[in-house]
């Protein structure tokens, strides 16, 4: 369930819990004792189930109050839809996603990350953080390389099948350069260094190597501010969160890393 749908929910029940309470109560008439219907529910028997009706409907406005807070700021869930990020991630998976940790930290190279990407799509993307601002990347017979250093990655799928390497101020797959019409890549005034990650960019890949549409097509994702370019260029960019934990289905339940 979005927020929004949520909130809507909330809504209806609220308008509920207002008509109930802005119902008249039944008024007694002389003698109307003697008169009742036989089978008829004695008032006060119809004022004490609308009191129950009144103290669910409280409940479940406070609940879902609670739960739109820490779906909107503290934590959320995602489905995963697609096989990117498999074998750490299956499609069907439910995750919980820490929507407040990237407000206080930055995020950390291996964070498994919920974001919108810079094309245009109507869902957040989830990979793996590979590279941070600042830091030198490269992947070369199948291994990747972070400021010189090759990555111990067990959890990936297969190797990649491509070479790819950041400089001359871009990300070069197979030697040739991303355009920047379509994927995200900063002018030259926002690099600290032709082929260091500029600041505020970073670069994600799924697991699912060989099988994920990832920065290798379509450029660096952003914590924050706008799209520098691309598809996308001038919109928002931000992380939705870290995903921290597998909690569906139930055999699959874990700590993510």
């Amino acid at each position: 369930m979005t927020p929004l749908e949520l909130f809507a929910l909330i809504c209806v029940f609220a308008v509920v819990r207002v008509a109930i309470s802005l119902r008249p109560a039944p008024v007694a008439v002389a003698g109307s004792s003697a008169e009742t219907t036989e089978g008829a529910a004695p008032p006060r028997a119809e004022g004490s189930t609308i009191a129950v009706i009144r103290e669910y409907l409280d409940a479940f406005i406070v609940a879902g109050l609670v739960a739109l807070f820490l779906i909107t700021f503290v934590v959320r869930t995602f489905f995963i839809p697609s096989g990117s990020m498999e074998p750490t991630l299956q499609v069907h998976d439910v995750l919980l996603v820490n929507e407040f940790e990237y407000r206080l930290s930055k995020p950390h190279d291996g964070d498994i990350v919920v974001f919108p990407p810079p094309i245009p799509t109507t869902n957040d993307f989830i990979k793996r953080l590979i590279g941070s601002p600042g830091e030198t990347l490269r992947i070369h017979n199948g291994v990747v390389y972070r400021d010189g250093k090759a990555l111990v990655e067990p959890y990936i799928e297969e190797r990649p099948n491509y070479e790819l390497e950041i400089k001359n101020y871009n990300i070069y797959v197979d030697g040739t350069p991303l355009d920047p019409d379509v994927a995200n890549i900063p002018p030259r005034s926002q690099w600290s260094a032709p082929d260091r990650i500029p600041a505020n960019c970073y670069f994600m890949m799924g697991d699912n190597r060989n099988n994920s549409e990832d920065s290798h097509l379509w450029g660096f994702a952003q914590v924050s501010g706008t799209f520098a370019s691309g598809r996308e260029r001038g919109k928002p960019a931000h992380f939705t969160g870290h995903a921290f934990l597998l909690f569906w289905p139930p055999n699959r339940i874990r700590i993510l890393h």
